[in-house]
């Protein structure tokens, strides 16, 4: 299976067609299993990526799985700072 990954570009406008090709990408997967997605891409975007990864780990949690990000773009990296939610992302 490829690695998931988010667009170049992920506002409000997107985060439901991005959160839609998120669960295709994952869909399938073993309990247990962590699911990588590469953030590396990442130009444009405001807290809906935020919000899109912290919907797509409850999802994953709820089928006993992890979600684990990598090639975090330093914007979002402060935002998910900001947001208090580090520890859910980036553990």
């Amino acid at each position: 299976m490829n690695e998931p990954r988010l667009p170049e570009r992920l506002t409000l406008d997107e985060a439901a067609a991005t959160l839609g090709a998120l669960r295709a990408a994952v869909a399938g997967g073993e309990g247990g299993a962590a699911v990588t997605v590469d953030a590396g891409a990442l130009r444009h975007f405001d807290s809906s990526a935020v919000a899109v990864l912290l919907e797509l780990r409850r999802e994953l949690q709820q089928q006993g799985r992890t979600l684990q990000v990598r090639q975090w773009p330093p914007r979002l990296q402060d935002l998910v700072r900001v947001y208090g939610v580090q520890e859910l992302l980036t553990a």
